[in-house]
């Protein structure tokens, strides 16, 4: 029988043991693309791009096209920065992997505001209507969730002082780990309804049921490595 790692249960993940969910000491830090149920996270992360990217690519470009090739572009380089941070657990691996996470998310914020730059040019080009249909106000509201996370992500760890100490700016972590899976739930419930614009039932003809599979993998390969006691009291600790 394979014993347990020191530590409490509290510090195992959702499913599987602690040591499911935490990098090994002496392992590259890129092995957390891919510890644990990340593959699986991954394996839907990646076809969601491909159906958006081979949809897309599939019928003639113009400029409207690069709002999904931006925006899932987006979409999968956050998701990375999360992956990428889960497991850590030393204050090296930590260190190095809040870095790689800034950089990802800082790739995928710049794609996704390049993606509503897009859409809006074009909705005005075409006097077009602005956040009416349930994608463009899910969009809308996962932009600012984005956009926000972005800032107190970066703020509370490169410039703590702003929250008056680091202290007070650490005490905000739970809340920005919360706010990440939210804005990723919000991320895929997006691109599900995506599949009823207009756009995509006449020209992608992306399947909500293949988007649905592959978010539904996309969930369950990150909750299942999330870490309760990270929550501190909110998972009532």
């Amino acid at each position: 029988m394979a014993t347990r790692r020191d530590g409490t249960a509290e510090e195992e993940p959702l499913l599987g043991e602690r040591g499911d969910a935490s990098l090994p000491e002496g392992k590259p830090l890129y092995y957390n693309f891919v510890l644990g149920t990340a593959v699986v996270a991954q394996a839907g992360a990646w076809i969601i791009t491909a159906i958006v990217w081979g949809a897309v690519f599939s019928n003639d470009l113009m400029l409207f096209s690069a709002h999904p090739l931006l925006n899932s572009a987006a979409f999968l380089f956050l998701i990375q920065g999360i992956l990428v941070l889960q497991p850590t657990h030393t204050a090296r691996q930590k260190k190095q992997g809040t870095y790689t996470h800034a950089a990802l998310n800082d790739v995928g914020v710049l794609a996704a505001i390049a993606g509503l730059i897009v859409i809006e040019y074009n909705k005005f080009d075409h006097n077009g209507t602005h956040f009416e249909s349930p994608h463009a106000i899910l969009g809308l509201v996962t932009y600012i969730l984005v956009t926000l996370q972005a800032l107190v992500g970066f703020t509370q760890y490169f410039t703590p002082g702003l929250y008056g100490s680091v202290d007070n700016a650490k005490a905000i972590y739970k809340y920005h780990r919360v706010g990440g899976y939210i804005t990723a739930l919000l991320m895929l419930a997006t691109i599900c309804a995506a599949t009823y614009t207009t756009f995509n039932v006449n020209v992608l003809k992306i399947q909500l049921w293949a988007v649905v599979i592959a978010s539904v993998l996309v969930v369950l390969g990150v909750a299942s490595r999330i870490r309760l006691a990270k929550f501190g009291w909110l998972a009532g600790k």
